[in-house]
């Protein structure tokens, strides 16, 4: 279990990571509820499996209210945040009552963008359940919701107080979520941590088996690199960008498929590999590329879903990521070394996009 700390422009944002995390937070909890009323958002199968620990904490608030959330991209909505901030009115909600984020990804991003705009940003602490979320989604603020057109098209910074990380919530989470998660820790380590990158290869077997106290330590690091961007970088500016690494394709995949057809970190691999197939056209080491793809494969990545390369090209135009100039490809340049590549042309991309998607993304 480790402590860490991320600072930001507004204050400073706690961690607690690995098995014995959410025990070990408690006493910190216990003073930042305060008596306070606090909000919990969830899914119900989270609440089934873990809502124990969630329910401990409520001799520590005035009152304890969960509010229940589609599983999935699915709660990501401009309805689902309206109905929060009328449940939030409703129940009492004041500018010091508190919302934690318990859940994956999705529930974090939801329960975040809610937090920051209810009455202009309440407190919130991320308590998050996945692989994915305990890595990267909960840590630096970045919460959102989709439109139907675009995955994460509003949204807002809004840092979490705590982010607590219990590796013992990840031993319920089948291999798909667990497989989904380790695409961002190999996204990280790829660019920013080649000693993370060696220790995913090597123990990828018990990764993929959900072996807690090797998830943890993966957790763990890759939460400290994340954090060491975004401390230097907190509004995504600069290097921070370089987190995106396979992101411009990927969401692209999600919005096409309907968020049914790949999970989040899924579609970010084939983005991955694909931006791999750009990287090398502007030098970057085949060896480099070949040993990513190979640890990408040893994933066992689902088939791509039917999808053309003028769909794709719509919604990457879309993407938020995109700017004036049009889209910013995040690349490898060396092993633990990556760039913001802009201004490549769409007569460039489109055939290099057509002929992936005829090769299955391999």
């Amino acid at each position: 279990m480790r402590r860490l700390r991320l600072r930001h422009p507004l204050g400073t944002t706690h961690l607690v990571v690995g098995s014995g995390a959410f025990g070990a937070a408690v006493p910190d909890l216990r003073v930042w509820l305060g008596g306070r009323s606090a909000f919990v958002i969830s899914t119900p199968r989270v609440m089934a499996l873990h809502g124990a620990a969630v329910e401990a904490l409520a001799p520590l608030a005035a009152r304890l209210v969960v509010l229940e959330v589609e599983e999935g991209e699915a709660a990501k909505s401009l309805t689902r945040a309206g109905a929060l901030w009328q449940r939030l009115l409703a129940e009492g909600g004041k500018r010091d009552s508190r919302v934690l984020a318990f859940g994956g990804g999705s529930v974090g991003d939801l329960a975040g963008f809610v937090a920051a705009c209810f009455l202009r940003g309440v407190e919130v602490a991320q308590l998050p359940t996945t692989v994915l979320a305990q890595v990267d989604a909960s840590i630096g603020g970045k919460t959102a919701i989709d439109l139907p057109q675009a995955k994460n098209s509003v949204g807002a910074f809004h840092h979490p107080a705590f982010v607590v990380s219990d590796a013992a919530w990840l031993t319920t989470l089948p291999l798909e979520e667990v497989r989904s998660g380790l695409v961002e820790a190999v996204k990280m380590a790829a660019l920013l941590d080649l000693d993370l990158l060696s220790a995913i290869e090597r123990d990828l077997a018990a990764l993929l088996a959900g072996e807690p106290e090797t998830l943890g330590a993966i957790v763990a690091a890759g939460a400290a690199a994340k954090i060491a961007v975004v401390e230097g970088d907190p509004d995504e500016r600069g290097e921070r960008a370089l987190l995106n690494f396979g992101h411009t394709l990927g969401h692209a995949l999600e919005t096409a498929s309907g968020y049914a057809g790949l999970r989040h970190g899924e579609a970010v691999a084939y983005g991955m590999l694909f931006a791999l197939r750009l990287a090398e056209r502007r030098g970057l080491d085949p060896a480099f590329a070949a040993r990513l793809r190979r640890l990408i494969e040893r994933l066992g990545l689902p088939a791509l879903p039917h999808c053309t390369a003028g769909d794709l090209m719509d919604l990457m135009a879309r993407d938020k990521k995109a700017r004036e100039h049009g889209l910013d490809w995040v690349l490898p340049t060396a092993p633990g070394r990556g760039e913001v590549v802009r201004g490549l042309p769409a007569s460039e991309i489109a055939p290099l996009v057509a002929a992936f998607l005829s090769e299955g993304g391999r």
